[in-house]
């Protein structure tokens, strides 16, 4: 069980993401977790893998490459650079913390589902290593606010640490897109719902053939009060915490009245 608290201080902690190595939210991620543990290792994707969700690579034999001293790059998924971390970079002495992130865009409702940042905790967790998912919610990359999350960080990775969760369960977090100082407080939230894809845009080759590129996504739960949506919008961070069991007990039930 992950329940008991987490020890910063002497905790082995593996930072992982999926938009890149090289990404700016990573770079924030490391220093920060350097002022709270000192045993800090980092396994990310080569390059960006947005949208990767929990996918393996199974048709082609993946690379590992030593970036620097703790730091390495995987030619893969963000699945894989933590499954490649935890049960070979660190096969002899396992994390104790897996953090995942800092992504540049929010990973709120059915994001989940896409999203490479929450699929490396994901990961995380089926391994056995208590993870956290982080994002900032930003329109793009020039205005990204890095300074909320960096400030808010250890406030949050700590209040989380000290209480533990189930190890059927990873927490997702959502910094706001405000100022630092404009952060309204931290709240457990449940998960909101919203779609990708519902936008469209269709476009010609030169060869007058159609391709489509997928659209931002809308039809937003935020006026709900509770959910990481309405939260954010709202101006605080949003905690929700993530269940691996994917059947809901309820419907078993149900199911199994017909089929005893």
């Amino acid at each position: 069980m992950f329940d008991a608290p987490i020890d910063l201080k002497r905790a082995r902690i593996l930072l992982s993401n999926d938009d890149g190595i090289h990404a700016p939210g990573l770079k924030i991620l490391e220093k920060a977790v350097r002022t709270l543990s000192k045993d800090v290792w980092v396994v990310a994707p080569e390059t960006e893998q947005s949208g990767a969700s929990h996918s393996l690579t199974l048709h082609r034999p993946l690379r590992i490459r030593k970036v620097s001293q703790r730091k390495f790059a995987v030619d893969g998924t963000p699945t894989d650079a933590v499954l490649l971390a935890i049960n070979r970079i660190l096969r002899d002495h396992k994390p104790d913390l897996v953090l995942s992130g800092i992504n540049r865009g929010g990973n709120l409702g059915e994001d989940v589902t896409y999203s490479g940042t929450v699929a490396a905790a994901m990961e995380a967790t089926i391994l056995g290593v208590p993870a956290i998912a982080l994002s900032l919610i930003a329109e793009n990359e020039d205005s990204a606010r890095w300074a909320t999350a960096a400030a808010h960080f250890a406030k949050v990775v700590r209040g989380l640490a000290s209480v533990g969760w189930p190890d059927n369960v990873f927490l997702n977090v959502n910094f706001p897109d405000v100022p630092a100082d404009k952060v309204k407080g931290i709240r457990v939230t449940r998960q909101g719902r919203r779609k990708l894809g519902d936008e469209l845009v269709e476009r010609k080759d030169p060869r007058g053939r159609s391709y489509f590129w997928i659209g931002a996504m809308r039809m937003e739960d935020e006026g709900k009060r509770g959910t990481d949506l309405a939260t954010v919008n709202a101006g605080a961070i949003s905690v929700t915490p993530v269940y691996l069991m994917l059947a809901p007990g309820p419907t078993l039930h149900r199911l199994k009245k017909v089929f005893p």
